[in-house]
């Protein structure tokens, strides 16, 4: 691979460090978690980032669960505001919880109080943003970005409204260039799963950054999308490649891209063949699976951050050091001729 990028990457007046830290585990996704361990996570992210942590959140992630905890856990830990960035994906505003499960995703996200509904347009985004900031207490989100644009557009029944959805989108994004302009932003972007939505809102839209989930990793790297990471570096906007190990699969759950895999499908069989025929390559060359798809998903030319997320507050110092863990190139040369990736790897 690429040779590691140690160096924290400047833009718009801060620092984006190679380490992001993502927070849907704060919001109990897939198990719930105490308080106690919750805060021990955020605390370890302090205590090893590089230069001031950055934590990435979203209303959706437990329906604004996650962001009380972090604003909470950043207080109980007496961390200054200044000393910290939160990025905060708009988009799903936090409701009262009327039904026995939240409506919003099934079967994923546990012990909840609340239910999120999604919320795109000019209004929408800016109650999303106040409510956000409320829930975090006295810190507030200086990266900001539209969230699952992308599920909103799939939503739509027919062309027409699909292009309404996406006029919606626009002033979403309205909104964002308001926010940045009055200065309570620093930097907008977009995260979501479908690249291909990603492309056209940066053919209407000026963003700073991107944050591609689940799309670009050791298991699906798309050659297009390849070639449009390298476009975006051209155009100087930064991209964070997020959920590298496709919602856990790749090291071990069952899970991919958050959805429960179904072992007795063809898709799913094909899923569990391929992660058994890795892991037998990272046993024979004695690597582990987390180290590979960090290295894979963090040298793609043009990305400049990883975003990681994690259940176990003694895991973040070992994810941290994946910066600097070197995969061999025999590595990359069996995983090649054994058809596990599907793009030519330079040191």
């Amino acid at each position: 691979m690429l040779s590691v990028k140690k160096e924290q990457i400047k833009k718009n007046g801060g620092e984006l460090p190679p380490i992001i830290f993502g927070t849907s585990s704060l919001g109990n996704l897939y198990q719930s978690l105490s308080y106690e361990t919750k805060r021990n996570i955020i605390k370890e992210c302090i205590e090893h980032s590089f230069g001031k942590a950055l934590f990435d959140t979203a209303g959706k992630y437990g329906a604004g669960l996650a962001l009380e905890v972090l604003g909470k856990s950043l207080a109980d830990l007496h961390v200054h505001p200044d000393d910290v960035v939160i990025c905060n994906k708009l988009g799903w505003y936090q409701t009262e919880l009327l039904t026995p499960e939240p409506t919003f995703e099934k079967d994923i996200w546990f012990d909840l109080k609340n239910d999120a509904v999604q919320q795109i347009s000019y209004d929408g985004i800016m109650k999303c943003f106040d409510q956000g900031n409320s829930l975090l207490g006295i810190y507030s989100a200086k990266m900001v970005s539209v969230h699952d644009p992308d599920e909103y557009l799939a939503a739509a029944k027919d062309e027409i409204e699909e292009e309404q959805k996406y006029q919606d989108i626009l002033e979403a994004y309205r909104a964002l260039a308001e926010l940045k302009r009055q200065k309570l932003v620093t930097s907008i972007g977009i995260g979501a799963k479908n690249w291909k939505v990603i492309e056209r809102v940066v053919a209407d839209v000026e963003l700073d950054w991107v944050m591609i989930a689940n799309s670009l990793t050791v298991k699906s790297h798309p050659e297009d999308l390849v070639r449009f990471i390298a476009n975006l570096k051209e155009k100087n906007i930064v991209v964070i490649n997020s959920a590298v190990f496709n919602g856990g699969f790749l090291i071990g759950s069952d899970f991919y891209n958050y959805q429960k895999v179904n072992k007795h499908t063809v898709e799913g069989e094909a899923l569990y063949q391929w992660r058994s025929n890795f892991f037998a390559l990272c046993s024979k060359f004695n690597v582990k699976p987390a180290e590979v798809c960090f290295d894979f998903g963090f040298n793609i030319p043009g990305v400049s951050s990883i975003a990681l997320n994690t259940t176990r507050p003694e895991k973040i110092k070992e994810n941290i050091m994946m910066v600097n863990k070197k995969i061999p190139q025999a590595f990359w040369k069996a995983m090649q001729e054994e058809q596990l990736i599907s793009i030519p790897l330079n040191k």
